[in-house]
């Protein structure tokens, strides 16, 4: 959708009709100016594929993601991917029961100091190689209940 927009800063996203929306992956992929977007508007209840959606939005700092509906999800792998200055999500709303992939998905939120996957569900996902690589090392220590089936070399 906004793919490779690299002079945006902001995008008011209130008008878009998402509901029919099954594929997010790219939305904004390498939106590297990106800091100030409202999705709260957003209807994900049919998107099944949210990979690559935020990769390398470097000045993105804070994104609320809490009216996502996410139940229909499969893949988030390199969601996040690049995120640098990113410091604070929550994505203590997201369903990520039919979740499989979620590899790379923190990868490079080199300031990603406050996650909460308090409601994350991983019994389904089968990869999620280098999911905290780059990250700071709290942001495993405080999730790893979460991660249970997987090694940690494969986290970080």
């Amino acid at each position: 959708m906004f793919s490779d927009c690299e002079r945006i800063n902001k995008i008011n996203f209130i008008y878009y009709n998402t509901s029919y929306i099954i594929n997010m992956k790219h939305m904004l992929y390498d939106c590297k100016n990106l800091n100030n977007i409202d999705l709260s508007s957003f209807d994900t209840k049919n998107v099944t594929d949210m990979s690559w959606m935020f990769y390398n939005c470097e000045n993105l700092n804070n994104v609320d993601l809490t009216s996502f509906d996410t139940q229909n999800v499969t893949n988030m792998n390199n969601m996040f991917c690049g995120c640098k200055n990113l410091n604070n999500l929550d994505l203590s709303s997201f369903d990520s029961r039919n979740v499989t992939n979620i590899n790379n998905m923190f990868r490079g939120c080199k300031k990603l100091n406050n996650l909460d996957l308090s409601s994350f569900e991983t019994k389904n996902v089968t990869n999620m190689n280098s999911m905290f690589f780059e990250c700071p090392v709290s942001l495993y220590q405080s999730n790893k209940s979460k991660f249970k089936n997987f090694k940690k070399e494969e986290l970080i």
